[in-house]
């Protein structure tokens, strides 16, 4: 008798939203991508999608599952949506999602080592993650490790201008006094010396582990971009750089003295922090001769760490599996340096296939997620249909 499992709908994130059904016999059914839910458009869209895939479907879904988010507009769909249905709404952890979906597209059976590097989601303990080393099995995520935080001066608005993520890492790196002199010419005296001011008293600037965070910082250090009107425009400019050089050398090679500046070092709570400040230090003051050359430096030091990183969790966790997933993946050259490194190691590698490695692939890794919590007897009800349903902003 062929098994069957939960079938679960699930909501995906905020950006680039899709809705995803995962049927009894695990076959995902998606939606078409909605965009951003900052647009009520792209609500409307997903409220549509997901009425069509229940239609379609012909069966009742046995829970409906969504980003940990309290305020994304596809959590409060979902809690909606379950309570009209009679089900549960299951919230799953942004990251675990993002290596579920690898685990489900793939269908890989037994623990593995995730590396979900993306912008940020949030955490389990409510904070800000993106850099993340994880073990997944089923049903169960365990955070092993993350990447040294920094601080988001100004909050949402540290995203969207990478120059204040370079002036937090000069703060973390106990440099705060070069944040007006380097930074005043670009922003203006008041503005660089607000964020001076935010980063030493702590305001308006909460920690984040997001290694889309640190590729900003870099961006900013290396004069490349110090606002940015697309999403991943910083990153993508390092990346282009780094391409620059790597496409007429073979190095640098070896990475050795670059990588003794990206120490890990054990938190109170047994995790494993891999640490960037001092990798970050070596991108201040390069003249501009030299900035493709840093940029590649940059990313193949960093890969190397991750890749090391994940190949000693892999090893002290009994498993020989490591899944990439989240948005930083879509840059080539951390993708395939850090799949080369891995694969030397003896492991085996998995990436996203067609749903992609960002957010319009989360769907499948919630429902995948949700469905697993369901067979273990795991899953609660979410509180957050307490709350009062917030429209789409």
């Amino acid at each position: 008798m062929e098994r069957t499992a939960p079938s679960v709908l699930a909501c995906g994130a905020w950006l680039k939203n899709a809705a995803c059904l995962l049927d009894a016999r695990g076959q995902a059914h998606w939606s078409p991508v909605h965009g951003d839910l900052s647009d009520p458009v792209a609500c409307a869209a997903l409220e549509a999608s997901a009425s069509a895939l229940l239609g379609r479907h012909g069966q009742p879904v046995q829970a409906v599952a969504h980003d940990l988010h309290p305020d994304f507009f596809s959590t409060r769909f979902a809690v909606e949506l379950a309570d009209a249905l009679g089900v549960p709404v299951i919230g799953v952890q942004h990251h675990h999602a993002h290596i579920a979906a690898v685990v489900a597209e793939q269908g890989i059976e037994g623990p593995v080592i995730g590396l979900a590097l993306d912008g940020v989601g949030l955490g389990d303990d409510g904070e800000a993650w993106g850099g993340e080393l994880l073990l997944v099995d089923g049903a169960r995520l365990r955070r092993l490790g993350h990447l040294h935080p920094l601080a988001l001066p100004g909050g949402d608005r540290a995203a969207r201008e990478p120059w204040r993520m370079a002036a937090s890492a000069l703060h973390a790196l106990e440099r705060g006094d070069e944040i007006v002199p380097r930074f005043a010419p670009a922003v203006g005296e008041a503005t660089a010396s607000g964020v001076r001011q935010m980063l030493d008293r702590r305001l308006n600037s909460p920690l984040t582990s997001s290694t889309g965070r640190w590729f900003d910082a870099a961006a900013a250090a290396l004069g490349l971009s110090v606002r940015q009107t697309d999403e991943a425009e910083a990153a993508i400019a390092l990346e282009a750089a780094a391409s620059r050089w790597l496409a007429h050398h073979a190095g640098p090679e070896p990475l050795a003295d670059a990588l003794v500046d990206l120490l890990t070092d054990t938190l109170p709570d047994g995790q494993h922090r891999l640490d960037l400040r001092g990798l970050f230090a070596r991108l201040l003051d390069v003249p501009a001769e030299r900035v493709d050359e840093a940029a590649a430096g940059f990313h193949l030091a960093l890969a190397d760490a991750l890749a090391h990183w994940a190949t000693q969790a892999a090893r002290a966790h009994g498993t020989r599996t490591v899944c990439l997933g989240g948005g930083c993946f879509f840059n080539r050259v951390l993708r395939e340096r850090v799949s080369e490194r891995l694969r030397a190691a003896g492991l085996a590698v998995h990436l996203p296939g067609s749903s992609g490695c960002g957010d319009a692939g989360l769907a499948l890794g919630q429902a995948w997620v949700a469905a697993r919590q369901l067979e273990a007897g795991t899953a609660h009800h979410n509180d957050t249909h307490e709350k009062e349903s917030q429209p789409c902003a």
